[in-house]
């Protein structure tokens, strides 16, 4: 049997901006996709702590160091500049990779750098 669990997630980013004449996505930045195992085009929930909205999207790399966490096209409208999102991939296992099963979990502050 197969199990989807939690494969990473970027917990607590701030919402840098939010621009709608785009097709669709969120911008995060390099720095924090691969610290996530996040691939460019991968699917993700978003989770809007301030508002308590959950949309599923697709990762497109921002610029690495630049803090970006956006969101675009009519995802934009589902946030505003300064509200606190948890970005969350899954993943499919089998039940013998469960044992040494861990999610990855990034934290981030307020300018969205990994936190040590």
């Amino acid at each position: 049997m197969r199990r989807t669990m939690l494969k990473s997630k970027i917990h607590r980013a701030t919402l840098t901006g939010c621009f709608l004449e785009y097709e669709g996505s969120i911008s995060i930045d390099a720095d924090l996709l691969k610290a996530a195992d996040i691939l460019p085009g991968e699917l993700v929930h978003v989770l809007n702590v301030n508002n308590g909205r959950r949309l599923v999207t697709y990762a497109i790399e921002a610029p690495a160091g630049s803090g970006t966490v956006m969101l675009n096209g009519p995802a934009a409208r589902d946030g505003y500049q300064g509200d606190i999102l948890v970005i969350i991939t899954y993943a499919e296992y089998e039940a013998d990779e469960l044992s040494n099963y861990r999610a990855k979990v990034v934290k981030v502050d307020a300018q969205n750098r990994v936190k040590e």
